[in-house]
């Protein structure tokens, strides 16, 4: 039995993107948390933020480059 191209992108995808939908759910809470307790530290909060936001959503763009590799190189 041969397994499908489209499911093992798919699959790829929906995988590889539970664990950075997962971690940017739980930065922005501690982030908010954190400027409730303490608004004074906005701009480190902020700029601490983004850049973890970005890390997070390169490890998303990864899965989607190698479900797109999956689906039509291999």
């Amino acid at each position: 039995m041969e397994i499908s191209r489209d499911l093992v992108a798919g699959l790829t995808i929906a995988i590889g993107s539970i664990g950075p939908a997962l971690g940017i759910g739980w930065f922005v809470s501690a982030a908010m948390e954190a400027l409730g307790r303490n608004p004074e530290a906005e701009r480190a909060i902020s700029t601490n933020l983004i850049v973890a936001l970005a890390f997070t959503e390169a490890i998303a763009i990864y899965a989607l480059v190698v479900a797109l590799a999956v689906k039509f190189v291999v």
